[in-house]
């Protein structure tokens, strides 16, 4: 194996379902450039965000931990500033690292104002959203869309998220795409790099992208939203209450086809974008050297179970996403390798520090819940099991906690209502004979067995968190109190 450091090229997407690109089987839209970064290198079907919303998955990432570890649970708290993310590890192996959009280990408010300490970018272009925050000193988007059309972004000041459609050349994607193009050519070449491109969509809302690019979209492949006419009367409190909550009232065919164009048309424009940086890898002659990876934070549900966006819910379509890799030195990530293994999010977190020369026993000191991915690069790189967590704001009524726990076959999750006095209750897949998530066995009195044993896997799982230390935990900031949702992520 080789042993040189690579560089790294990490692109994250904001709410994109597994099922979305050419290569998990999706007609909706072509996505050449991704299908052919999986051909080449290494997609993995089964991979689980550690939490059903940005601010904990990205917190997770960024430090290797789990939500229980790090102490990131709801979409405004604050990563501790105790917390070492692992650019910052990089950058005592010697990489130059950058940072183009988004980043939300902590509250955009918090961000928006200060960086945090030991984020480990040398350089910083930030952006949480194209519409927010234009008044932040650390919104490169916002100072390039000053720089390139100043009447565009007072539009923008002006509309916030009704602004859209988008054009192409002042997107959101399409900068961040400039932005690393021109990290990658200009690069210090005496320097590995890090370089984490980072997108907002396909973020809601879905109307947004260019409109040119609504054309593409395959209408007939378009499928419907999935399991719509199961009975509500089985699944937990919280899931029928979001659903009866968020689902389009009137007109819900026509909205939701309206979304779904919308969602993938922005799928569309990243394939794009993400192919001009890889053809920009390819003309710097660093892509045998290039650890690239491609994922997202969390999906988005977009109708299937009556429901929409994400949440405290853990069907696939909202905790499964996309994760491919490529590296050419790696023949375990090249060759267009397909992966059945369970995969979380801090994996790869473990996977990149592993390529960067630290050892196994580094990893296990700062990350232990976390698998590199590949053989020679850590003691263990298969897990058990996935597990992800989601909790309410303390705004949101009645405040919840939920956890999923997902073996090779089954997924239990499990829901507790901490000011109601209601019973705990959840929901149990055959996920090899149910993969749309449509017959809930919780209630089946032959299945008390499997809901038993994932029930005390779970339990160990978060005693062995509690065991790795005492977490810093998250503040929150007061904007959780006014009654913010998790679509305002």
């Amino acid at each position: 194996m080789h042993q040189e450091r690579p560089n790294i090229l990490l692109i994250m997407t904001d709410q994109q379902r597994f099922d979305s690109l050419g290569c998990y089987g999706s007609k909706a839209v072509p996505t050449p450039h991704l299908d052919r970064l999986a051909a080449t290198g290494c997609l993995f079907e089964n991979a689980y965000v550690p939490n059903t919303i940005c601010t904990p998955s990205r917190a997770s990432l960024m430090t290797g931990k789990t939500v229980p570890q790090h102490g990131v649970q709801r979409l405004y708290d604050n990563l501790s500033p105790a917390e070492v993310c692992f650019p910052r590890r990089l950058q005592e192996r010697g990489y130059q690292t950058a940072l183009f959009g988004k980043f939300h280990v902590s509250s955009r408010f918090s961000e928006a104002k200060e960086r945090h300490p030991h984020d480990g970018f040398d350089i910083y272009e930030w952006c949480h959203d194209p519409a927010l925050h234009h008044d932040s000193p650390f919104n490169a988007y916002s100072q390039w869309l000053q720089e390139q059309d100043p009447a565009f972004r007072e539009a923008m000041i002006d509309r916030g998220r009704r602004t859209g459609p988008v054009p192409r050349d002042r997107h959101m994607t399409h900068w961040a795409a400039e932005r690393t193009i021109d990290f990658i050519t200009r690069r210090r070449t005496s320097q590995p790099f890090f370089c984490f491109m980072s997108l907002f969509d396909p973020h809601d809302p879905y109307d947004d992208g260019p409109e040119e690019l609504l054309q593409i979209v395959d209408e007939g492949s378009l499928m419907p939203p999935a399991a719509v006419q199961e009975p509500l009367g089985d699944k937990p409190l919280a899931v029928q209450r979001a659903s009866e909550a968020a689902y389009p009232e009137r007109d819900a065919e026509s909205k939701l086809l309206a979304m779904r164009r919308g969602y993938y048309a922005s799928i569309s424009l990243i394939d794009q974008e993400v192919g001009r940086v890889l053809q920009a890898l390819d003309d710097s002659g660093c892509r045998d050297s290039t650890l690239v990876i491609f994922s997202s934070d969390h999906g988005d549900m977009l109708g299937d179970h009556r429901l929409l966006t994400k949440g405290g819910f853990f069907y696939d379509a909202c905790s499964r996403v996309p994760l491919i890799m490529r590296w050419p030195q790696q023949p375990e990530a090249a060759g267009g390798r397909r992966r059945q293994q369970l995969v979380q999010t801090q994996d790869i977190t473990a996977t990149i520090l592993a390529a960067a020369g630290y050892s196994s026993r580094e990893l296990t000191a700062w990350m232990p819940d976390a698998c590199p991915l590949f053989t020679g690069h850590g003691a263990r790189t298969r897990r058990q099991e996935a597990v992800s967590c989601f909790r309410t704001n303390r705004s949101v009524r009645p405040e919840m906690h939920a956890v999923m726990i997902r073996d090779d076959r089954y997924k239990l999750s499990l829901y507790y209502y901490l000011d109601e006095g209601h019973p705990v209750d959840g929901e149990l897949y055959d996920m090899d004979e149910d993969p749309g998530e449509v017959h809930n066995l919780w209630h089946h009195s032959q299945y008390c067995g499997i809901k038993h044993d994932l029930t005390v896997r779970l339990s160990s799982w978060w005693v062995q968190q509690l065991l790795c230390g005492e977490t810093p935990g998250g503040s929150t900031t007061a904007e959780s109190r006014k009654g913010a949702m998790p679509h305002d992520s």
